[in-house]
């Protein structure tokens, strides 16, 4: 399970079409993975920001949400849907460090 796979939400939220391994392939023993939920685009989808940024999978037009990160059994995420491109993959590093930033 390679990081910033994607995967189908094993959860219930509609909102929320797929999440994101952001956990380091290096962890790959653990039970869990850490995901980012990525959350469809609506009228009240919050601007393309660094922290929440805007990205096409799928179809889907999503928003990376690192407000709701998860661990989830690695067991429910299922069968990889894609892999996050490069430039999508430092999108997601960039939120992260938004979020812990001490600035």
């Amino acid at each position: 399970m390679p990081q910033f796979a994607i995967y189908r939400n094993p959860g219930r939220n509609r909102d929320i079409p797929f999440v994101v391994q952001i956990q380091s392939s290096r962890l790959e023993r653990s039970v869990g993975r850490v995901v980012i939920p990525l959350v469809r685009r609506s009228g009240s989808t919050p601007p393309d920001h660094p922290l929440t940024p805007h990205l096409h999978v799928e179809g889907e037009d999503v928003f990376a949400n690192p407000f709701d990160l998860a661990t989830v059994p690695a067991a429910r995420l299922g069968i990889v849907v894609g892999i996050l491109d490069e430039h999508d993959q430092d999108k997601i590093i960039r939120a992260l460090d938004e979020l812990v930033s001490k600035a």
